[in-house]
Protein backbone atom coordinates (compact mmCIF):
# COMPACT_ATOMS: atom_id res chain seq x y z
CA UNK A 1 0.00 0.00 0.00
CA UNK A 2 1.24 3.19 -1.12
CA UNK A 3 0.68 6.24 1.65
CA UNK A 4 0.28 8.83 -0.25
CA UNK A 5 -2.23 11.64 -0.07
CA UNK A 6 -3.32 15.01 -2.36
CA UNK A 7 -1.08 17.95 -2.62
CA UNK A 8 -1.81 20.42 0.66
CA UNK A 9 -4.01 23.06 -1.13
CA UNK A 10 -1.43 25.79 -0.49
CA UNK A 11 0.73 24.25 -2.90
CA UNK A 12 -1.82 23.73 -5.24
CA UNK A 13 -3.05 27.68 -5.29
CA UNK A 14 0.81 28.20 -5.84
CA UNK A 15 1.30 25.98 -8.99
CA UNK A 16 -2.19 27.26 -10.45
CA UNK A 17 -0.81 31.40 -10.19
CA UNK A 18 2.64 30.17 -11.66
CA UNK A 19 1.01 27.95 -14.81
CA UNK A 20 -1.14 31.42 -15.29
CA UNK A 21 1.51 34.04 -14.73
CA UNK A 22 5.26 32.44 -15.35
CA UNK A 23 4.53 29.49 -17.63
CA UNK A 24 1.89 31.74 -19.68
CA UNK A 25 4.15 34.56 -20.34
CA UNK A 26 6.81 32.04 -20.77
CA UNK A 27 5.83 29.04 -22.85
CA UNK A 28 7.95 28.97 -25.75
CA UNK A 29 10.74 29.33 -23.55
CA UNK A 30 9.48 26.08 -21.52
CA UNK A 31 8.36 24.03 -24.71
CA UNK A 32 11.50 24.70 -26.19
CA UNK A 33 13.41 23.17 -22.57
CA UNK A 34 11.22 20.24 -23.34
CA UNK A 35 12.11 19.83 -27.22
CA UNK A 36 15.50 20.40 -27.13
CA UNK A 37 16.20 18.86 -23.82
CA UNK A 38 18.71 20.50 -21.31
CA UNK A 39 21.60 22.44 -21.59
CA UNK A 40 23.11 23.46 -18.36
CA UNK A 41 26.37 25.28 -18.49
CA UNK A 42 27.33 24.06 -14.28
CA UNK A 43 26.43 21.52 -11.55
CA UNK A 44 25.64 22.53 -8.58
CA UNK A 45 25.95 20.12 -5.07
CA UNK A 46 24.48 21.66 -2.19
CA UNK A 47 22.98 21.16 0.86
CA UNK A 48 18.93 19.95 1.32
CA UNK A 49 18.49 22.61 3.82
CA UNK A 50 15.27 24.91 2.53
CA UNK A 51 17.45 28.02 3.29
CA UNK A 52 20.01 27.13 0.56
CA UNK A 53 17.97 28.93 -2.78
CA UNK A 54 21.03 28.34 -5.66
CA UNK A 55 19.01 29.72 -8.12
CA UNK A 56 18.21 32.80 -6.71
CA UNK A 57 21.83 33.46 -5.33
CA UNK A 58 22.85 33.25 -8.87
CA UNK A 59 19.71 34.34 -11.07
CA UNK A 60 19.56 31.55 -12.73
CA UNK A 61 17.06 30.58 -15.20
CA UNK A 62 15.28 27.18 -15.66
CA UNK A 63 17.60 24.70 -17.49
CA UNK A 64 20.77 26.71 -16.97
CA UNK A 65 21.73 24.76 -13.35
CA UNK A 66 21.97 21.12 -12.98
CA UNK A 67 21.39 20.72 -9.33
CA UNK A 68 21.75 18.02 -6.73
CA UNK A 69 21.28 18.27 -2.80
CA UNK A 70 22.02 15.70 -0.18
CA UNK A 71 22.45 16.61 3.62
CA UNK A 72 25.78 18.44 4.20
CA UNK A 73 26.48 19.07 0.46
CA UNK A 74 28.91 16.08 -0.02
CA UNK A 75 30.47 13.89 -2.51
CA UNK A 76 31.51 10.55 -1.64
CA UNK A 77 34.62 8.74 -3.08
CA UNK A 78 34.35 7.02 -6.23
CA UNK A 79 33.14 3.64 -5.46
CA UNK A 80 32.01 1.30 -7.97
CA UNK A 81 30.80 -1.28 -6.28
CA UNK A 82 27.72 -2.35 -8.06
CA UNK A 83 25.47 -0.37 -4.85
CA UNK A 84 22.93 2.49 -4.87
CA UNK A 85 25.10 5.93 -5.10
CA UNK A 86 22.99 8.94 -5.99
CA UNK A 87 25.34 11.70 -5.70
CA UNK A 88 27.91 9.72 -7.94
CA UNK A 89 25.18 8.88 -10.68
CA UNK A 90 24.20 12.58 -10.40
CA UNK A 91 27.86 13.92 -11.41
CA UNK A 92 28.31 11.34 -13.63
CA UNK A 93 25.17 12.09 -15.76
CA UNK A 94 26.09 15.83 -15.53
CA UNK A 95 29.90 15.43 -16.69
CA UNK A 96 29.94 12.58 -18.75
CA UNK A 97 26.44 13.04 -20.42
CA UNK A 98 25.73 16.69 -19.87
CA UNK A 99 29.14 17.44 -19.97
CA UNK A 100 29.03 20.70 -17.91
CA UNK A 101 31.45 23.20 -18.11
CA UNK A 102 31.85 23.78 -14.31
CA UNK A 103 31.36 22.03 -10.91
CA UNK A 104 30.49 23.66 -8.11
CA UNK A 105 30.29 22.25 -4.41
CA UNK A 106 28.06 24.87 -2.23
CA UNK A 107 28.07 24.48 1.53
CA UNK A 108 26.58 27.19 3.69
CA UNK A 109 26.28 28.27 7.33
CA UNK A 110 24.06 26.66 10.16
CA UNK A 111 24.40 23.43 8.73
CA UNK A 112 22.46 20.46 10.66
CA UNK A 113 24.30 17.50 9.03
CA UNK A 114 27.64 19.41 9.91
CA UNK A 115 26.30 20.20 13.51
CA UNK A 116 25.47 16.59 13.56
CA UNK A 117 28.82 14.88 12.90
CA UNK A 118 30.37 17.24 15.39
CA UNK A 119 27.99 15.69 18.17
CA UNK A 120 29.14 12.11 16.93
CA UNK A 121 32.74 13.38 17.14
CA UNK A 122 32.50 14.28 20.39
CA UNK A 123 30.56 11.35 21.36
CA UNK A 124 27.33 13.15 22.00
CA UNK A 125 24.93 11.66 19.43
CA UNK A 126 24.45 7.75 19.74
CA UNK A 127 21.24 7.71 17.54
CA UNK A 128 23.93 9.06 14.84
CA UNK A 129 26.10 6.34 15.77
CA UNK A 130 23.86 3.54 14.80
CA UNK A 131 24.11 0.90 12.29
CA UNK A 132 20.81 2.16 10.54
CA UNK A 133 21.31 5.59 10.74
CA UNK A 134 21.42 6.98 6.85
CA UNK A 135 22.57 10.56 8.15
CA UNK A 136 25.13 9.16 10.40
CA UNK A 137 26.42 6.78 7.45
CA UNK A 138 26.57 10.08 5.56
CA UNK A 139 28.44 11.74 7.33
CA UNK A 140 31.27 9.83 8.16
CA UNK A 141 32.23 11.19 4.80
CA UNK A 142 33.43 14.07 6.94
CA UNK A 143 34.15 12.69 10.07
CA UNK A 144 38.52 12.66 9.90
CA UNK A 145 37.97 16.31 8.86
CA UNK A 146 36.73 16.82 12.53
CA UNK A 147 40.48 16.59 14.20
CA UNK A 148 41.27 20.04 11.62
CA UNK A 149 39.02 21.68 14.02
CA UNK A 150 38.65 19.89 17.21
CA UNK A 151 40.88 22.49 19.05
CA UNK A 152 38.82 25.63 18.23
CA UNK A 153 37.39 26.09 21.68
CA UNK A 154 34.10 28.90 20.17
CA UNK A 155 31.00 26.38 18.82
CA UNK A 156 29.73 28.52 15.98
CA UNK A 157 33.44 28.80 14.47
CA UNK A 158 34.31 25.58 14.62
CA UNK A 159 31.17 24.77 13.18
CA UNK A 160 31.82 27.14 10.29
CA UNK A 161 35.24 26.20 9.91
CA UNK A 162 34.00 22.31 9.75
CA UNK A 163 31.44 23.32 6.96
CA UNK A 164 33.76 24.74 4.64
CA UNK A 165 36.17 21.38 5.41
CA UNK A 166 32.92 19.68 4.03
CA UNK A 167 33.41 21.47 0.31
CA UNK A 168 37.10 20.26 0.62
CA UNK A 169 36.28 16.59 1.22
CA UNK A 170 33.73 17.02 -1.60
CA UNK A 171 36.28 18.53 -3.67
CA UNK A 172 38.83 16.18 -2.80
CA UNK A 173 36.59 13.44 -3.55
CA UNK A 174 35.92 14.73 -6.55
CA UNK A 175 39.06 14.21 -8.03
CA UNK A 176 39.45 10.55 -7.11
CA UNK A 177 36.53 9.52 -10.25
CA UNK A 178 38.24 9.29 -13.14
CA UNK A 179 36.19 10.77 -15.80
CA UNK A 180 36.44 14.72 -13.67
CA UNK A 181 40.21 13.84 -13.47
CA UNK A 182 40.19 13.49 -17.33
CA UNK A 183 37.74 16.49 -18.04
CA UNK A 184 39.60 18.41 -15.93
CA UNK A 185 43.10 17.39 -17.73
CA UNK A 186 41.35 18.28 -21.02
CA UNK A 187 40.21 21.55 -20.16
CA UNK A 188 36.94 20.95 -20.33
CA UNK A 189 35.44 20.66 -16.52
CA UNK A 190 36.37 23.06 -14.07
CA UNK A 191 36.05 22.48 -10.17
CA UNK A 192 35.10 25.53 -7.90
CA UNK A 193 34.03 25.37 -3.66
CA UNK A 194 31.73 27.99 -2.17
CA UNK A 195 30.61 28.38 1.26
CA UNK A 196 27.53 31.04 1.90
CA UNK A 197 26.80 33.10 4.94
CA UNK A 198 22.95 32.41 5.69
CA UNK A 199 22.10 35.53 7.57
CA UNK A 200 24.59 37.62 5.89
CA UNK A 201 24.41 36.81 2.38
CA UNK A 202 28.58 36.49 1.87
CA UNK A 203 29.22 33.80 -0.13
CA UNK A 204 33.16 32.83 -0.37
CA UNK A 205 35.04 31.03 -2.83
CA UNK A 206 38.17 28.08 -2.04
CA UNK A 207 41.84 29.35 -3.30
CA UNK A 208 43.60 26.11 -3.68
CA UNK A 209 46.89 27.91 -3.71
CA UNK A 210 46.18 29.94 -0.30
CA UNK A 211 43.92 27.04 1.24
CA UNK A 212 41.79 29.36 2.41
CA UNK A 213 37.99 30.74 1.58
CA UNK A 214 38.54 34.41 0.02
CA UNK A 215 35.44 36.81 -0.19
CA UNK A 216 33.78 37.23 -3.59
Amino acid sequence: MIAAKPLPSYLIQRYHGWKATSYTENQAWYRRLATEGQRPRAMVISCCDSRVHVTSMFGADQGEFFIHRNIANLVPPYQPDGDHHGTSAAVEYAVTALKVAHLIVLGHSQCGGVRGCIEMCKGNAPELEKPESFVGRWMDILRTKFDAVAGIEDDEEQAQQLEKHAVIRSLENLMTFPFIVDAIDSGSLTLHGLWTDIGEGGLQCYDPSAEKFLSV
